[in-house]
């Protein structure tokens, strides 16, 4: 959600208004874009995490928790900034935006009452991949031991299998069992949304 909201706002505030306000909110989105998530969130966890300390719980997180879901939303947005950048330059120069701003609507709400209705699908799509990468980056932070150990993850029994010495031992059901869950969810979230990109993308869509 947080990677959605993000990078929705990014997205349909650098296509609406273009310019320098473009240049800008692009090149921060390139930033995010050519670094891979899961080194931001490398570098970015156990920093906030020293700097955070071990206090009370945050919105009902635990700090370490917190800190995870905090670091891989906001280093995780840049795809959806792009594609909702694209399809908002297209939507401002259709006929019932001209309308919009013809009948005194502000830039604000026309963003979200006209431009933003027409994005959900677009976004609804990418979500479920971005869960699928938040998947990946989660699992290979709690097996370097920066998640929560506390909460259960395939990346800490993971960790604990190789800590174990399941690899020479030949137990390698130690290993698969959660191997073979992170496969498979990340496998199903990004069918779910080449599914919805299918069911909404016009382009995609076969003709019987």
């Amino acid at each position: 959600m947080i990677s959605l909201v993000v990078g929705t706002t990014v997205g349909i505030t650098s296509g609406y208004y273009g310019r320098w306000v473009d240049v800008w909110l692009m090149r921060l989105t390139d930033f995010f874009f050519v670094m891979p998530s899961f080194v931001l969130a490398l570098v970015i966890t156990p920093v906030i995490l020293e700097a955070m300390g071990s206090g009370g719980d945050i919105l009902g997180f635990r700090p370490s928790l917190f800190v995870i879901i905090v670091v891989i939303g906001m280093t995780s947005w840049a795809f959806v900034a792009r594609v909702v950048r694209s399809q908002t330059l297209s939507l401002k120069e259709r006929t019932f935006i001209d309308r919009a701003r013809v009948a005194g609507s502000s830039n604000l709400t026309i963003m979200v009452r006209h431009i933003l209705p027409n994005l959900v699908p677009q976004i609804a799509a990418n979500g479920a991949l971005v869960v699928a990468g938040a998947i990946y980056v989660e699992t290979s932070l709690s097996f370097l031991g920066l998640g929560d150990p506390l909460q259960p993850s395939w990346g800490t029994l993971l960790s604990q299998a190789q800590r174990a010495g399941a690899a020479s031992a030949g137990a390698w059901w130690y290993l698969g069992a959660p191997g073979v869950c992170v496969l498979m969810v990340s496998l199903s979230f990004v069918l779910i949304g080449n599914a919805l990109d299918d069911t909404f993308n016009p382009r995609r869509r076969v003709i019987p």
